[in-house]
């Protein structure tokens, strides 16, 4: 029914001062004006025409008629000359699948399935060197190293031996020990047949491929453990890249991806992720991946840079409007409602995923319904100011279901910080909101008294949501000490916990019938041995309060649930004798009126 200002002062600005005169003259015939405002200042409004404190004309506005759509608090109407001047462009929501692509930079790696490291088994010198710079190519049984190994002469010599003595057990030991020591078959053939000892042995290539690192030259000596050198084969190369770790749930092992080259512009190769790690990086906040080329021309060279889109296109469709049409605040995402017929209304939903175009909406919008796409910012800055941005004909499966603004639950204190108002708390489940039982920080309003609070203390407490979205503990309730006594021994119990329930009378002391709470002191129960004690309980579904006043005298029975005392039945007792005679009246009376 009211029209912004600065949505005024659009139209205003868009129609020549000839064009505005015949307009307002041809409405003015047809409808009174509501009142007129200050096209900078919608709060400044006036009954009659006149000026802005700011020396511009005030503008009028008009009763639609109620012709447009409301959806409550929020809605504005504005007519079809200021929507036109204003700009605005809608666009409907509507099922899509969502095209995802992630870029991401990769760096080509060895394939390390096919790396190999060359290490001796004997200590000895390197005579000659038949590889001398990192990255020559080596091809399957190319010679690498020539080696002397006074170790490796006397392993010969044992064979020699062992064949002198035609002893079949000492032959068979003697050369599994070469075979042990990387002794080539060739070389353990040639002693075998001259019976002429080498004194230095040639190893060669296991594989095709190129020279990886070369840590040794003609003379060094080595060592068992020492790593010579690498040979790392080429036809196939790895490419590992980063994401950062809120894509991580879009990816999957088999994901198309494609690359790119910087020193080969204008080519592209086409793959698809082969692994992805298991490990967070803690640093950087991202997830590697791995993917597979072939590399038969020799594009890939290690260490190279490579760019990579991975394209996450899923078959699942999703609600999507364009990105453009999403506000984003520091408290909520929403979006402008085009309701037809020249109203509008500032929505809250909840995101989902994005891709280069379009936004994913979770919550808060229907498939078929328009947004503003275009001006939505100066509609959603009138539509804000009086707006619950809340639906009221949005189809929700839990329309039907309230939940409430605050709840009472017990909870136990880990910490207390009284000079910021924060409380950390480990509270039990909240099934109105879904919540499990989880240790959570909050902030206490001024009501709360942090003098009686300590850490490690059991109580109930009272969490509010606020319009923003935050939770509050707005009260507590802390239980006197025969209550904590009560239920300590309860526990300790046996006899008391195979009972169900018990049905006692007793006195009320304090009374919280909107949180269903109410302390009472009971008579003695004979059947678990338990004397007369002042107790807080909690009202069962379908047990009502009402009737039940202070200082009342009942009769009621209760349950022992998951450690908590619950009634389920309490009514007045009437026989003020009997009451006289089933508990100590001597017993001190607490007040929890003030929790």
């Amino acid at each position: 029914m009211i029209i912004g200002g600065i949505l005024t002062f659009g139209a205003y600005n868009f129609l020549s001062p000839s064009t505005g005169s015949m307009a307002e003259t041809s409405v003015s015939e047809e409808k009174k004006p509501l009142y007129w405002v200050a096209p900078m200042d919608a709060n400044y409004k006036r009954d009659k025409p006149g000026k802005s404190p700011m020396g511009m004309d005030l503008v009028p506005v008009y009763d639609d008629g109620g012709k447009g759509p409301d959806e409550g608090p929020g809605t504005i109407r504005i007519s079809p000359d200021v929507v036109n001047n204003l700009g605005v462009r809608t666009s409907t929501a509507s099922y899509k699948s969502l095209h995802t692509e992630i870029n991401t930079v990769g760096y080509v790696t060895y394939d390390e399935d096919k790396l190999i490291h060359i290490h001796p088994r004997v200590q000895g010198w390197i005579e000659k060197l038949y590889v001398k710079t990192v990255g020559d190519p080596v091809n399957k049984n190319q010679p690498l190293y020539d080696i002397y190994s006074p170790e490796l002469v006397n392993a010969q010599e044992e064979l020699l031996l062992a064949l002198d003595r035609k002893n079949n057990r000492l032959i068979s030991a003697a050369e599994n020990r070469l075979a042990a020591l990387q002794l080539p078959k060739s070389a353990i053939a040639k002693l075998k047949k001259t019976k002429q000892v080498q004194q230095t042995i040639t190893f060669y290539s296991p594989q095709n491929g190129v020279v990886e690192n070369l840590n040794i030259r003609e003379g060094f000596f080595v060592k068992p453990g020492s790593t010579l050198m690498s040979i790392g084969d080429l036809s196939e190369v790895w490419v590992e890249g980063e994401v950062f770790e809120r894509q991580a749930g879009q990816v999957r092992t088999g994901t198309p991806v494609t690359m790119t080259l910087d020193y080969l512009p204008g080519k592209t190769w086409k793959g698809k992720v082969d692994y992805i790690y298991p490990t967070l990086d803690a640093k950087t906040r991202t997830v590697k991946i791995r993917l597979r080329f072939k590399n038969e021309n020799g594009d890939f060279k290690p260490n190279m840079f490579a760019q990579i889109a991975i394209h996450t296109t899923g078959d699942e469709s999703a609600l999507l409007i364009p990105k453009e049409a999403l506000i984003r605040t520091g408290n909520q995402d929403r979006v402008v409602l085009a309701l037809g017929e020249g109203s509008f209304k500032s929505v809250a939903v909840r995101v989902g995923r994005y891709d280069s175009e379009s936004v994913e909406i979770l919550e808060g919008l229907s498939d078929g319904e328009n947004v503003v796409s275009s001006a939505q910012f100066l509609l959603d800055s009138e539509s804000s100011k009086s707006s619950d941005f809340k639906r009221m004909n949005h189809d929700d499966s839990e329309s039907d279901e309230i939940s409430p603004s605050s709840v009472w639950v017990p909870a136990q204190i880990q910490s207390v910080m009284a000079d910021h108002k924060m409380l950390t708390l480990i509270h039990d489940a909240i099934p109105e909101w879904g919540w499990p039982e989880m240790t959570m920080d909050f902030i206490a309003t001024d009501s709360v008294d942090f003098s009686q609070l300590t850490e490690g203390l059991s109580l109930h407490v009272e969490i509010t949501k606020t319009a923003s979205g935050d939770y509050q503990v707005s009260n507590i309730h802390v239980p006197d000490e025969s209550s904590m006594s009560e239920m300590d021994m309860t526990k300790d119990n046996k006899e008391v916990s195979n009972t169900s329930s018990a049905t006692v009378t007793g006195t009320v002391n304090s009374l919280m019938i909107d949180h269903g709470m109410i302390n009472i002191s009971r008579s003695a129960i004979e059947k678990w041995n338990r004397p007369a004690a002042t107790v807080d309980f909690i009202t069962a579904e379908g047990a009502s309060l009402s009737g039940v006043s202070k200082g009342m005298e009942v009769e009621f029975t209760f349950e022992i649930r998951d450690g908590n005392f619950v009634i389920v039945d309490i009514s007045p007792l009437i026989d003020s004798g009997l009451s006289e005679g089933t508990f100590n009246k001597e017993e001190p009376t607490v007040d929890h009126s003030n929790h």
